[in-house]
Formats: structure tokens, C-alpha cells, sequence
């Protein structure tokens, strides 16, 4: 129980909630927050909820470019590493490296893809298309 409790500390001040959000007897102080700091919880909540399977849409095209780095680099390695199944789905091209496998649908259809290379090229094209 203390393990976890440093590592629900850990995570509110990774995402910046500690000074708005305490847990006490798995209760929360306050849900009073913003909209990006309700979406944090949301995040940290789910996390705390250790399924085997996550499903995040465009979870960071909201959140301020610190968030960002959190959630890409930080929140979804370490959910990876405690061997969670992640489908993430983003347009932000600066985190497809995260990725173990790319999907790239367009007009509908899978296109294939071999490598992260090709993700880009193929995103990159359209962007300029």
C-alpha cells in the first residue's frame, strides 16, 4: 500500500495536480479543476486502474506541450514496460517514434506500412498534398 501511494504522489506531481488533488482513503479532495487539470486526473485515475488494454485518442491535442512530453515519453513507456497493450492514436508526428507498430488509415482504407520512415513519408506527403 505504500508503494502505491508514493506512486500515485509521484504521478500527480508529474502531471502537476499535487498542489490541487489529494487522494486520502481512495477519495479525491477536489474534481474543481480545469479542463486540461480534469483530463490529467482522468489519465492519472485510469493509469492507477492497471487494466491490461488502453485505449487513448488524441489524448494530448489539448494539453500544453509539456503534458505532451509527459504522456509520450514518460507515461506510455512505463505503462509499455509494465507490459500494457497501448493503442494511441495521434496526428502529432513528433511522438510516431514511440510507436511498435504504425496504422495509417486513409480515405478508409490500411495502407501498409513497413517502418516508421515510411509512416512519415506517407504523412508528411499528405500534409503538403
Amino acid at each position: 500500500a505504500a508503494d502505491r501511494r508514493e506512486e500515485v504522489e509521484r504521478y500527480l506531481k508529474l502531471l502537476e495536480l499535487n498542489k490541487k488533488v489529494k487522494i486520502k482513503d481512495n477519495k479525491l479532495s477536489t474534481t474543481s479543476l480545469s479542463t486540461g487539470q480534469r483530463k490529467r486526473l482522468a489519465l492519472l485515475l485510469s493509469y492507477l486502474d492497471d487494466k491490461p488494454f488502453y485505449v487513448f485518442d488524441e489524448w494530448a491535442a489539448s494539453q500544453d506541450p509539456y503534458y505532451k512530453e509527459v504522456f509520450y515519453r514518460t507515461l506510455l513507456p512505463e505503462m509499455r514496460a509494465k507490459g500494457k497493450t497501448l493503442l494511441v492514436i495521434t496526428h502529432d508526428e513528433k511522438y510516431f517514434d514511440g510507436a511498435d507498430k504504425f496504422i495509417m488509415l486513409q480515405d478508409g482504407k490500411k495502407l501498409d506500412l513497413d517502418s516508421h520512415e515510411d509512416l512519415l513519408a506517407i504523412y508528411y506527403k499528405g500534409i503538403s498534398a
